[in-house]
């Protein structure tokens, strides 16, 4: 049934895409709409027409050592991703379906290297890659496993442990359908690895992210489970609220599914064993059986905004031609003076800016002094007695949770300050973005991102569908983890095993609050910047696109009958009609 309901919707996209290539490929309309507006829409449909194409793509991410290769062969049933690997021979893994099985390098010169599984191991990968005449870009892994007729699997390294293959895997996570993030029930999260999901994941906003907390079968009690559910279920619905988490054991699941010895049980099987269950139900009904659709979802997303700048560039090249030369020339001259005085106009809008900015600020670093006055009192409460003068907490508790309280209240406090002010910020912006677009003169800023956002105010035509051509953005890691402050924690950390954690935290109290403070008072002053760098690069952008309008209307001027260009116009208007009633029923049906 649900392949019969897409059926229409992969045709309407086929003859979106057709109707589109036909009017940006016509002469006439094409030199009207000007080279690098078509050069950018071919870039689009390039890329929509990889997406179209390309097999829908799980990619598993997280920090070496977590598990990854093995939850994928978990999940396919044998051994296949190399595992017990080292940074050095560590590879990005291609995994899809072949009727028999084969292994290829792929390397960085374009040449394709044939292996067997057993030369990716630790100790032959090593050996091989000294003999190959260029780097490995990949490894390309075909198998007959079921799960791999519907999906490719990519299993990445470890992240930070190489920074050559940073890039690479960014390129893996940008153009993802799907990702699975490893985390360590042993380790858990730390502020790397929720700088990347703040920083790299969220951003994307995937339809479905999954956050594996593998090795759980390594926990002593059900109990001590609970607690470090509760711990990563929190900070992942505080970096990306859409992730699903699961609590699983990769290695044990695959030594099940391969009839091998499986490690005692510690009372906690049948809740890991559950959630490995419950994670390949989801991934078969939410993601392998609805791939087709999400995939429709983003080509029409994209075909969307390709539409927009077409429609956009025709407007406004419809209101100059509209003008005779000489009013066009008058225009010009006109359109620079305002320039002129809208640059002027943005650089007095910026004391404004800076004076709401810091009244923020200040308003932070008072709310920070009233948590730490009451943080004192929670730590002393950590050494509370009961009515026999037994103390409340056990020394072995308080050594094994204490440090991620501490972290985690500090940490929350500061996030929670400036996630107060966020709105404030994001309005203020958008209110002076506004006046910057009414006064330019162009008024239909609105329909070109089409949104009331400066979120999206344009998208990048070459490589990147999901990135702001501004490349600024209004909030960053900075604001979600305090970098000054980690220096004390690490402190603490370095001296918990030789003296009393608590005392510790008391002697370092003073500094983690100056720190804190001065982490506040950064981040609004970095918060400032990004903020006017978002109206420098608001202004540009719309000055650019007044002047490419106006210099495109002399152009044509100067090379066609003003007749004939109002009638390409007319002609390339009644032509888009049919693609955006195309796909306005296809978002619609989605």
């Amino acid at each position: 049934m649900e392949n019969e309901l897409l059926k229409p919707a992969e045709k309407d996209i086929d003859l979106i895409r057709r109707k589109l290539n036909e009017i940006i490929e016509d002469e006439k309309i094409s030199a009207v709409l000007g080279a690098d507006c078509v050069a950018g829409l071919k870039d689009w449909d390039a890329l929509i027409a990889k997406k179209c194409e390309e097999p829908f793509t799980l990619v598993i991410l997280g920090e070496f050592k977590r598990g990854k290769s093995t939850i994928i062969n978990a999940l396919l049933g044998k051994n296949l991703a190399p595992i017990n690997v080292t940074p050095e021979t560590y590879t990005i893994n291609e995994i899809s379906f072949g009727h028999t099985q084969s292994v290829e390098a792929i390397l960085e010169n374009g040449q394709r290297v044939p292996l067997v599984l057993e030369d990716i191991t630790r100790e032959n990968l090593e050996r091989r890659m000294k003999l190959f005449p260029a780097k490995i870009s990949c490894v390309q892994i075909k198998d007959n496993a079921p799960i791999l007729r519907d999906i490719r699997i990519v299993d990445t390294p470890g992240l930070s442990d190489l920074e050559s293959l940073d890039k690479q895997v960014e390129e893996y996570i940008v153009n993802a359908d799907a990702i699975m993030y490893a985390a360590s029930c042993l380790l858990p999260f730390s502020e790397t690895e929720q700088i990347f999901l703040a920083s790299h994941v969220q951003p994307q906003r995937f339809g479905m992210l999954y956050v594996l907390v593998n090795m759980v079968d390594a926990l002593n009690s059900q109990s001590d489970v609970d607690k470090i559910m509760r711990r990563f279920r929190g900070i992942s619905e505080r970096i990306v609220p859409n992730a699903i988490v699961y609590g699983i054991s990769g290695g044990d699941e695959l030594k099940r599914k391969l009839g091998e010895k499986r490690p005692p049980d510690k009372g906690t099987r049948e809740f890991y064993e559950t959630q490995f269950l419950q994670f390949e139900l989801s991934l078969n009904r939410d993601i392998i059986m609805q791939k087709d659709v999400i995939r429709s979802k983003r080509v029409i997303t994209m075909l969307d905004q390709m539409c927009s700048e077409i429609n956009s560039k025709l407007r406004l090249i419809s209101d100059m031609t509209e003008l005779d030369k000489q009013k066009l020339e008058e225009k010009a001259k006109e359109f620079e003076k305002q320039c002129t005085e809208l640059q002027q106009a943005l650089e007095d809008k910026k004391p404004a800016l800076h004076l709401s900015i810091l009244e923020m600020q200040q308003e932070a670093e008072t709310w920070m002094y009233e948590f730490f006055s009451k943080l004192r009192a929670s730590i002393l409460e950590c050494r509370a007695k009961d009515e026999n003068g037994e103390e409340i907490y056990s020394s072995e508790d308080i050594e094994k949770y204490f440090y991620s309280f501490l972290m985690e209240k500090v940490g929350e406090a500061y996030r929670t300050c400036i996630e107060c002010h966020r709105d404030a910020v994001a309005e203020l912006v958008e209110k002076m973005s506004r006046e910057l677009a009414g006064a330019l003169g162009i008024d239909d800023m609105s329909e070109v991102t089409k949104a009331p956002s400066v979120e999206r105010i344009m998208m990048s035509m070459n490589k990147n569908v999901t990135r702001s051509v501004m490349g600024v953005k209004l909030f960053g890691t900075s604001e979600n983890f305090p970098p000054a402050a980690m220096s004390t924690f690490s402190s603490i950390l370095k001296k918990k095993k030789t003296t009393d954690i608590i005392d510790i935290a008391l002697e370092n109290y003073d500094e983690i609050r100056t720190n804190i403070v001065k982490d506040i008072k950064t981040v609004y002053q970095d918060l400032e910047v990004k903020a006017a760098s978002r109206l420098d690069s608001l202004y540009q952008y719309q000055v650019e696109m007044g002047r490419d309008a106006l210099n495109q209307a002399k152009e044509m001027m100067s090379r066609y009958d003003n007749d004939e260009i109002i009638s390409t116009l007319a002609e390339a208007k009644r032509r888009m009609r049919e693609p955006k009633q195309l796909l306005e029923q296809c978002t619609f049906n989605a």
